[in-house]
């Protein structure tokens, strides 16, 4: 049983006395503990006390409503009831923990018996009395500066929030079992779930192995010629051959016929087609459904068979990469030598050899290392998502013996290790060499997937390998077999048409048996003894109508989802710089695509770029941006087609529909407005109401305004805020900076800054390279690190060597073209940066001969070690102050405008709960009475986006800049300073102002942090050489000890780490890829919920939610850490306020640990999924592969009607994509491990975009309409089959002949479901880009549900009603020239026929073009060739008079045409007034827009908003006219 002492609040209500009683006793049990306990006391040390006659019960706490862990994710209203309040009187609170047996509980029934049944009370009232001493302060939870992190309330004081009761679209059960129930059910389910664990692992051969008795023995022997011997196998250990498919040799068929006949309808064909071989029952032939059925079956398995095949050969891509592996000839007395071999050949045991940039093959450890001191720095991106790069080491004693090939072969060391387990932040083990036994770590060891970067070459031994690796371990061995969510509407439905059609035989059999057989048969001597039995007559009608399930079915769709495949590859989701396509590598689940509804992401390598880079800076109070790599950016944006380009003389474009084929035949336009300006790029807000404000200015200044206003003005590239991209950017260049250096060298902002630019190019561990060409790079183990110093070399400050004990800096001191200037900088300590300290430091000597210390980390902790230490908190506590105002203003506006949407009034609900544009209730939208519909859907389109963001009025960052560079304007400068004006950019006086030099810093950093940069801070602090002597002999005996070593340095560098001086601060961009913030914005608003799920640290993680605007500034944050003791009371303290609506973003942020203790306590993890399912965004860090895909899994199967995907490009991220129910892989940087077991890869994040909301959508339509179309046409045509047989005695006669009747699913109504399943398109790709909102239409399973099946049924019954009726009654009782059932067969299968093309082709295809009108020809006339045929040639003319009928009979008849048309216009007016009706009275949102899209003015803002998006494509059809024109030139000048 769970935990739950701390969790004191519960919101159960007390269905029974027995509750009450055990309920009671709990909370005195609780107080109790929370009375002795501590909030400093772990967790873990609180035991819960069990009664000796205790079941499982609820916990104290926790809804038990939400037991089944279990909710809607479509944003239903709910009911919401406030629970009420009471206290029992006379509760005991023993101090006892033992010795409180029933009899206590039996107590507490008899006393509070009466007082229960007459007012039930619940227990919340009850803990927050007895939970006073559980009251923490808020202190002991981790400091997270400018976050609005959420504390633990007073108990007392926590408002009871009100959680939703039942509701039916809920999964959420109405309450829990009772303790009997309990008792008794569990134990034999959980016979039954082990049984059928058992079962499952016997069939998939998974044995869990025992573990050994000391760990695995590893023995270092060269000589040894036999692989070794795995002591818990007793044979060798695995090979080293990794499998990402999913199938092998051995259960590829099992596993395909389970999921083959998991659709219930290939299950019911098998069942139909064993009938149907049983003699004298069939009526239409013994093989017709068996032969199709396995064909189709075996078509399928193939195609998936082939998928997986595909897998198969990226996984021997990778098994068979080259390794080097040192072994010795047996036959040859020679040393070993090193051999090239493949990775699958790699055994435990092997010693392998790695240079640089190589993929480790297998887990190593470490045996030697030619980096200095013996390091090795290696990525581990693809495991854990952190692109620092750890720095492994060789033990001492081992690398010293392992220099050399001689001294290899002369060692004898057995090593100890761990077991296999997929734990990889822990590693231990031992290793006995010389009789000395020496501890192993996670820092002698590294896993496969891993890269050996910035060491000339290593070697280590193999200690696990293949299946057994870490990163294998966290695999998912036996991945699920997909099937897509809309398969289980459909078994359903099929369930319904099964009932339906044994309802039929079952009528038909009867109607046999009483009326014809009694009326008919026993009148009629010719009929004597001719009686069939009920069940044969049964069998035979549930044969006959078995079709009401076609078997085209699932093989049509199969042919539709290759076909939507192969659109998949879209022009506009080619990557151009990599050269890399989109890729589909499965059709099975395309329609899934277009109901997500959430998204587990990774974070590097999926959202980032895997590339950091120098943004700002700010120093002596004054903030500078630096925009190197945005100039070049500045040509490619203006460059951008802002609209479609159009066909000639006529006024409206054809949407980007996302296929790549080529644009030749179109005409060429003339005017070069129909792309819009291509190089006028969009003007930012500027600030002339604040310079309007101020005095006149200097005309020196007003010049320099003036100037850079023109510069403005020309649309040149600034940079903005991923976060944030309407924040002005006022600060100045860098290349500014440089050139007031240049122009002022002696002022003091010039010193201070030049001392801080000498700081960055010093405080680092970076060693730098010439290459070949004479420039500089560098190897860095850090990426931040990297960022700066190449920041301090493009500002002039060049590090151009490094030496153990110096480094050398170039610096221009007068100007980047003056002689630069070469000084060497000593260096006497460095001080590594360590997650505990946040910080790192270096002591230089400088060339003057004086010791300055420089340091650089986080500025919650660099603030604690300045000198003016208190000045510097109360400013920084001062800045949080106005910040955390600031956004709780946003966020009341942001709540403000979310409640305003909810009541406005008016219209028809819209996307997303607001009303509706181009309802029927707005005229601006049909008789333009408001505002022209340009107008009108900028503003929508405008209220949307503003939905996301909220208007901030803190003009600080602006007013400051006014102050300080005395310009007015809200963009940067991009002109040169002009003499004579630079003077005023600066405000020396501010340098000098310790106070507003800490202030604006501090609110630099503010700013920086909200903008999703990293910040730094830097200090220095000179020191005296008798202060350095005397730390120096600390901090080198601190280096040198055997013990506590780490504790030890951390010590001393607090001694020599105090009263520094400010120098400055830094941020740096983790620079996302392109268009990443934009695609998270879209699919929220697309009701997509977001989370994030790396292996990263807590502090990048949230700086990248920022950045991406994951988190808002306005965001409550919300951080669960194992170190908090209330986190039961976090959790619902958070979903007290977001059910409540007090909160305007919510966003949960939890580590892998904290997840790991989460996941141990049932009753923590019933909160914290009840917390997940109800906020904004999670935000998952340090989190394994397995806790990756464990998160996913929990979404997936226990939230209701939700459908997950999961991206990511590692191999850590492996186990989610194959967990979600769509999995894509990112081809990046990070390998294609992720790509090759995805379902669909692509190159960029911001593909999803067009792939869910176009693509994704488009498959869904399709697959929905193909689908209810196809159950339409089949309860249409065999419908009328039912109602004949009235006039045919109930006998099984077929009104239709047996032929045609066999091709009317193969060759007349094919086509057109083919056509309408593979082509059809409700809405322009720009529309669905630029309205995210439409895609609820796949999330809410608007496409097909019961209710849109009832409604086609309705109509396909009444059609079929009037196709049989009016004809049998026009012509069958006329008359007429031929009164034989084939002529009334042939009037009822034409009009079918004709009504299905017309009405799939003609009424619900939208974008009708040139298929579907060969689908219509083809189908209809195909129909009619085959009437003129099958008269020709007909040879069985006996019970149907089919030879020469059509051609010289009924063909001929003027009557049968008209029978045929008049029939059919009843048809097909039946359906259109249905239409009609529905678009009048309900219309969609689809056919509110499509009316929309008629106007050209639309359709052109549309293109506007998606124009980023569908870029590549316009671009290619732009490309292909222009070579269009130079070709027709080449022409017309060789005719000259």
């Amino acid at each position: 049983m769970p935990d739950n002492n701390e969790n004191t609040e519960d919101r159960r209500p007390i269905n029974n006395v027995e509750d009450a009683a055990s309920a009671a006793t709990d909370a005195a049990r609780s107080s109790t503990l929370d009375a002795r306990s501590t909030p400093s006391q772990p967790r873990a040390s609180l035991q819960r006390v069990r009664f000796s006659t205790e079941t499982d019960r609820p916990v104290l706490g926790i809804d038990t409503q939400a037991t089944t862990l279990s909710a809607d994710t479509h944003p239903e209203q709910s009911d919401i009831i406030p629970i009420p309040t009471h206290s029992i009187s006379g509760a005991p609170a023993s101090p006892r923990r033992r010795n409180r047996g029933y009899s206590l509980r039996r107590q507490l029934f008899f006393r509070n018996a009466e007082n229960q049944l007459q007012d039930p009370p619940v227990l919340g009232q009850i803990a927050s009395e007895v939970s006073v001493a559980q009251t923490t302060s808020s202190d002991s939870a981790p400091d997270m500066s400018r976050l609005e992190k959420r504390t633990s309330p007073d108990p007392k004081n926590l408002d009871i929030p009100m959680l939703p009761i039942s509701h039916p679209k809920r999964g959420i059960s109405p309450g829990t079992p009772s303790l009997w129930a309990q008792k008794h059910y569990h134990p034999h389910r959980a016979r039954i779930l082990s049984f059928c664990i058992n079962l499952k692992k016997t069939i998939l051969r998974q044995h869990e192995l025992p573990p050994t008795k000391e760990g695995r023995k590893i023995p270092l022997d060269l000589t040894r010629t036999e692989n070794l011997v795995d002591e818990r196998t007793g044979g060798h250990y695995v090979n080293n051959i990794i499998r990402s498919s999913r199938y092998t040799a051995f259960n590829f068929l099992p596993k395909q016929l389970f999921a083959q006949f998991s659709k219930l309808a290939n299950f019911y064909f098998l069942c139909v087609s064993i009938l149907q071989m049983i003699p004298t029952l069939s009526t239409t032939g013994t093989y017709t459904t068996i032969v199709p059925l396995i064909f189709f079956i075996s078509l399928s398995m193939f195609k998936e068979g082939y998928d997986d095949y595909r897998r198969y050969n990226l996984d021997k891509i990778e098994n068979n990469r080259d390794a080097q592996v040192l072994q010795s000839d047996p036959d040859s007395e020679k040393l070993p030598d090193w051999h090239t071999i493949k990775w699958k050949d790699v055994q435990v045991g092997d010693i392998v050899r790695l240079e640089r940039d190589d993929w480790v093959p297998a887990d190593l450890l470490i045996l030697h290392s030619e980096g200095e001191n013996g390091i090795a720095y290696i990525e581990t991106m693809a495991l854990d998502g952190e692109t620092n790069l750890k720095s492994k080491q060789a033990l001492p004693v081992i690398a010293e013996h392992c220099d050399t090939i001689e001294k290899l072969v002369e060692l004898r060391a057995e090593f100890i290790v761990e077991d296999p387990n997929p734990d990889l932040y822990n590693f231990e083990g031992k290793v006995k060499i010389d009789e000395e036994t020496k501890p192993l770590t996670s820092h002698q060891v590294i896993y496969r997937g891993s890269i050996l970067r910035n060491t000339p070459s290593m070697c280590g031994m193999v200690i696990f390998s293949g299946e057994e690796s870490k990163i294998r371990m966290n695999a998912n061995k036996n991945p699920r077999t997909k099937a897509p969510v809309l398969q289980a509407l459909v078994n359903k439905i099929v369930i319904m048409i099964v009932f339906f059609v044994i309802f039929l035989a079952v009528f038909c059999s009867v109607a046999y048996q009483f009326f014809w057989r009694k009326n008919v048969e026993q009148k009629s001597w010719f009929l004597s003894n001719s009686a069939v039995a009920f069940f044969p007559i049964f069998a035979s009608y549930v044969i006959m109508f078995n079709t009401l399930i076609p078997l085209s079915l699932y093989v049509s769709l199969e042919i539709i989802k290759v076909a939507q495949m192969l659109l998949l590859n879209d022009i506009d989701m080619y990557h151009e710089e990599t050269d890399t396509p989109f890729e589909a590598r499965t059709s099975t689940i395309n329609e899934d695509c277009g109901q997500i509804s959430y998204i587990f992401s990774d974070k590097t390598g999926t959202l980032t770029d895997n590339s950091m880079l120098f943004r700002k800076l700010s120093v002596g109070g004054q903030a500078w941006l630096h925009d190197l790599d945005i100039r070049h950016a500045a040509s490619e944006e203006a460059a951008k087609l802002k609209h479609k380009r159009t066909r000639k003389g006529k006024g409206k474009g054809k949407s980007g529909t996302g296929k790549s084929h080529s644009s030749s035949g179109k005409k060429i336009p003339t005017a070069h407005s129909r792309y819009g300006d291509p190089s006028g790029a969009p003007t930012r807000k500027s600030m002339g109401d604040v310079a309007s404000s101020r005095p006149p200015v200097s005309p020196h200044r007003r010049s320099l305004e003036q100037t850079l206003a023109k510069k403005d003005s020309l649309g040149s590239m600034r940079w903005k805020s991923s976060a944030d991209p309407s924040r002005p950017q006022p600060q100045m260049s860098t290349f500014d900076l440089l050139e007031y250096l240049r122009t002022h060298p002696h002022t003091f902002f010039a010193r201070k800054a030049r001392f801080f630019l000498l700081s960055i190019a010093l405080c680092h561990t970076c060693l730098p390279e010439e290459a070949e060409d004479g420039s500089i790079d560098y190897q860095a183990a850090s990426p931040d690190e990297l960022a700066l110093v190449r920041a301090a070399q493009e500002l002039g400050y060049i590090a151009i060597e490094r030496q153990f004990d110096s480094i050398t800096i170039k610096t221009y001191p007068n100007g980047l073209t003056s002689e630069p200037l070469t000084e060497t900088y000593q260096i006497l300590e460095v001080i590594e940066f360590s997650s505990k300290r946040k910080r790192m430091s270096v002591l230089i000597r400088m060339p003057n001969g004086r010791i300055c210390i420089f340091s650089k980390g986080a500025d919650t902790t660099m603030i604690e070690l300045l000198k003016l230490r208190d000045l510097a908190k109360s400013k920084a506590r001062e800045i949080e102050r106005k910040e955390s105002v600031r956004r709780s203003i946003e966020a009341q506006e942001m709540i403000r405008r979310n409640s305003m949407h909810r009541t406005s009034i008016g219209g028809r609900p819209s996307i997303g709960g607001r009303s509706s544009i181009g309802g029927p209730s707005r005229p601006s939208f049909s008789r333009g009475r408001l505002r022209p519909i340009h107008d009108e859907l900028d503003y929508y389109i405008r209220a949307k986006e503003r939905d996301l963001e909220a208007d901030s009025d803190d003009d600080s960052d602006s007013e400051q800049f006014a102050t300080r560079h005395s310009i007015a304007l809200g963009d940067r400068s991009t002109a040169p300073l002009e003499p004579g004006m630079d003077e005023h950019i600066v405000d020396e006086e501010l340098v000098l102002d310790d106070s507003k030099v800490f202030e604006k810093c501090f609110q630099h950093v503010n700013h920086f942090a909200t903008e999703g940069l990293r910040t730094l801070l830097y200090a220095h602090r000179f020191i005296e050489e008798h202060e350095y002597a005397a730390w120096r002999s600390i901090y080198s005996e601190a280096t040198t000890s055997l013990v506590d070593r780490t504790a030890m340095i951390e010590k001393a560098a607090e001694i020599i780490e105090r009263d520094f001086e400010l120098t400055g601060a830094t941020a740096i961009e983790d620079k996302l890829q392109k268009g990443v913030p934009e695609a998270i914005d879209k699919l929220r608003r697309a009701g997509i919920k977001m989370w994030m799920l790396t292996g990263d640290k807590r502090e990048t993680a949230i700086n990248i939610g920022h950045s991406c605007r994951l988190i808002k500034d306005y965001s409550t944050v919300t951080i669960l850490s194992q170190d908090d003791p209330v986190i039961a009371s976090t959790m619902r303290g958070a979903i007290a306020d977001i059910s409540q609506e007090k909160v305007a973003h919510s966003v949960v942020v939890v580590d892998g640990g904290t997840l790991a203790i989460i996941e141990a306590d049932e009753g923590l993890s019933l909160l914290f999924f009840q917390l997940a399912v109800s906020t904004d965004s999670v935000v998952c860090c340090r989190a394994s592969p397995s806790q990756k895909a464990g998160l996913v899994k929990t979404i997936r199967t226990k939230v209701t009607k939700s459908v997950t995907l999961a991206i990511g490009d590692g191999a850590n991220d492996i186990a989610m994509i194959q967990e979600a129910h769509v999995g894509v892989g990112i081809t990046g940087k990070e390998g294609l491990q992720a790509a090759r077991v995805s379902d669909y890869s692509m190159a960029q994040f911001r593909f999803l975009l067009k792939f869910l909301l176009v693509h994704g959508r488009w498959n869904y339509v399709r697959t929905t309409k193909y689908t209810v179309a196809t159950f339409w046409k089949e309860m249409l045509f065999y419908l009328t089959q039912a109602l004949f047989q009235r006039y045919c005695g109930y006998t099984g006669s077929s009104l239709y002949e047996p032929w045609s009747l066999s091709m009317f699913n193969t060759l007349f109504t094919s086509l057109p479901v083919l056509c309408l399943g593979i082509f059809t398109q409700d809405l322009r790709a720009s529309t669905l880009l630029a309205i995210p909102e439409l895609y609820s239409y796949g999330q809410h399973n608007l496409g097909f549900n019961p209710l849109i099946y009832s409604r086609w049924m309705l109509l396909a019954i009444s059609q079929a009603m009037i196709s049989f009726f009016l004809p049998y009654a026009l012509w069958s009782t006329r008359g007429m020239s031929d009164q034989s059932v084939y002529a009334l067969g042939s009037i009822c299968y034409t009009v079918c026929v004709i009504l299905i093309s017309t009405k799939i082709q003609g009424i619900e295809m939208h974008n009708k073009g040139l298929m579907a009108a060969i689908s219509f020809i083809g189908s209809v006339g195909g129909w009619f060739v085959w009437n003129i045929i099958l008269s020709g040639v007909y040879r069985n003319n006996v019970i149907h008079n089919v030879r020469h009928s059509f051609i010289f009979h009924f063909g001929r008849d003027p009557a049968w045409w008209a029978t045929v048309a008049l029939t059919l216009t009843c048809c097909v007016l039946v359906d259109l007034v249905w239409k009609v009706v529905g678009n009048v009275v309900a219309p969609t949102e689809t056919e509110v827009w499509q009316e929309m899209e008629k106007r050209p003015e639309v359709r052109r803002r549309c293109e506007e908003e998606a124009a980023e998006e569908l870029q590549m494509g316009w671009r290619r059809d732009r490309e292909a006219e222009v070579e269009a024109i130079l070709q027709g030139r080449v022409r017309g000048v060789e005719r000259v």
